[in-house]
């Protein structure tokens, strides 16, 4: 069944009415017709619905049935991930949303290669967060995870300050006890950052500069990994052991 997401006042006590781009995906490349059956999140309830009447700006659908349940996780993961090469962010996107990320935020460190142009930023913005929607329609979250604008590292750190855990992978860091007390350590509400080098991984320096902000150094193991693996590493177990808790 096709999901897609709606604002709450899109909601009616009998009917959801689905309105931007989704009409055209419904009309001209589903090509559904009414009678078919499409699922409608609102971010808090979810909703059953039959397709009524497709029009050119609106597609009208008559709610069959509504949950309550949500498909998120019961913590909040913000990924900080350093900008890597060839649109690899992209992928890292894509698979992040799929493994629940709440929020992904673009990070420059001092060994980011990409150099992104101002003035196609915001385009890349924009495809960075319909690449977010659509893994969300795709995994059946119950919300769009946003990414962010590009911050400086400076910047990530500042905005986590005051999530209760932050993480920051790190081929020094040794054993890995520390790395299974802090994801254990994770519960219901909290937000936790975890925060991911480009290729070339962090300087010492500003791991230095993170663990003095309370960034805790942690290590994945024996094996040196990609950018583009690490941080989802870190979220499949984060969301594994919330899960597991049956939270």
């Amino acid at each position: 069944m096709y999901h897609f997401f709606v604002s709450k006042d899109q909601v009616g006590p009998e009917t959801v009415t689905v309105r931007g781009g989704d009409v055209n995906h419904i009309r001209n490349v589903l090509r559904m017709k009414p009678g078919e059956r499409i699922f409608v999140n609102d971010g808090d309830r979810g909703y059953e619905c039959q397709v009524a009447e497709i029009g050119s700006e609106a597609v009208e659908a008559r709610i069959l049935s509504r949950t309550e349940a949500t498909r998120e996780l019961p913590a909040r993961l913000h990924l900080f991930q350093g900008l890597p090469k060839s649109g690899k962010l992209e992928l890292i996107i894509q698979k992040a949303v799929e493994l629940g990320a709440f929020e992904i935020t673009p990070v420059v460190t001092r060994r980011t290669v990409v150099k992104l142009d101002k003035n196609k930023e915001a385009a890349k913005l924009a495809r960075w967060n319909a690449i977010a929607e659509s893994a969300a329609k795709q995994s059946g979250r119950s919300l769009i995870p946003q990414v962010t604008r590009v911050m400086s590292f400076e910047e990530a750190l500042g905005y986590g300050k005051d999530f209760q855990v932050r993480l920051i992978p790190y081929e020094h860091a040794e054993g890995m006890a520390e790395t299974k007390r802090q994801l254990e350590s994770i519960g219901p509400s909290m937000d936790v950052g975890i925060y991911i080098g480009p290729e070339g991984g962090f300087e010492d320096r500003e791991i230095e500069v993170a663990k003095g902000q309370g960034v805790e150094p942690v290590s994945l193991g024996k094996r040196i990994l990609r950018t583009e693996t690490a941080g989802l590493m870190v979220l499949s177990v984060a969301g594994y052991l919330l899960e597991s808790k049956g939270i």
